[in-house]
């Protein structure tokens, strides 16, 4: 392929690779658009926004909680009746960035997951059913009752399914929208590294939502064909210029300004 793209930046390890394989050429990476994870669920009879906080989530995807009354879930939701009945996970089957922006939180609010399941595009699931693709696990939780999934926003938007609300490292719970992903990459955009991967999950601030992530387009340096240097360069600043007013109709959010001149310049490294 040309370039790739994902929601899960590649380790050191897979850049080191990369370059051995391919004479000493770099993978960079260009964050292209600001994007969220979000909990979605199929319960009989409730169609309020649950809350979820981090033990909550982390409980679920650990096989520790089972029941959607359980008090670690019903605490943040005194206001719904919860059912006494199990809780069906479903994740992803295939390895995907969607998966890392997940796995990623849970590792930062709960010790127990780091430490057991850990953090990659594919991890060992402790519990649940595999759905390929965000397509595949929607299509899972709408049909399985009791159900639960990580999908990307604009999925759980353009299905017209319920995602529930998750307590932010400032103690607030906050929905996925383009304002609270746009508040979570307000302290990456300070402090962005050279090399653009950086992590915006569980990030600081009351408006932060703690689910959110960059979505990197994934380039190599060196493009020995010129016509498609030249055309790979101009898509990169279509996307990073005319194409960020697209993203909010998507349910993504655009990149903070400071990160788009840092990138503008970074494109000098593709020759």
């Amino acid at each position: 392929v040309d370039f790739g793209a994902s929601d899960g930046p590649m380790t050191d390890q897979q850049l080191a690779e990369f370059k051995s394989k391919h004479g000493g050429a770099e993978v960079l990476h260009f964050p292209v658009v600001l994007g969220a994870d979000v909990a979605t669920y199929n319960i009989p009879g409730v169609t309020s926004e649950l809350n979820f906080t981090p033990e909550a989530l982390a409980g679920i995807y650990l096989g520790k909680i089972t029941k959607w009354n359980d008090p670690a879930i019903a605490r943040a939701n005194p206001q719904v009746r919860l059912p006494n009945t199990d809780i069906i996970v479903v994740h992803r089957s295939d390895g995907s960035g969607t998966t890392y922006c997940w796995v990623d939180y849970l590792a930062k609010v709960s010790p127990d997951w780091k430490k057991s399941v850990g953090v990659g595009t594919s991890v060992n699931w402790p519990v649940g059913l595999g759905g390929k693709g965000n397509e595949g696990v929607m299509g899972l939780v709408k049909q399985t009752p009791g159900a639960i999934g990580y999908v990307e926003l604009t999925y759980s938007i353009q299905n017209n399914v319920p995602y529930g609300r998750v307590r932010n490292a400032a103690g607030h719970f906050v929905k996925a929208d383009l304002a609270s992903v746009t508040a979570a990459a307000a302290g990456a955009a300070r402090n962005m590294p050279a090399d653009f991967r950086v992590s915006i999950t569980n990030a600081p601030g009351a408006a932060a939502y703690p689910i959110s992530t960059f979505s990197w387009l994934l380039i190599p340096n060196r493009i020995e064909d010129a016509r498609k240097r030249e055309v790979m360069i101009g898509f990169l600043h279509w996307m990073l210029t005319t194409g960020q007013g697209m993203n909010a109709a998507l349910s993504y959010a655009p990149l903070p300004k400071k990160v788009v001149a840092q990138e503008t310049k970074a494109i000098a490294l593709i020759h």
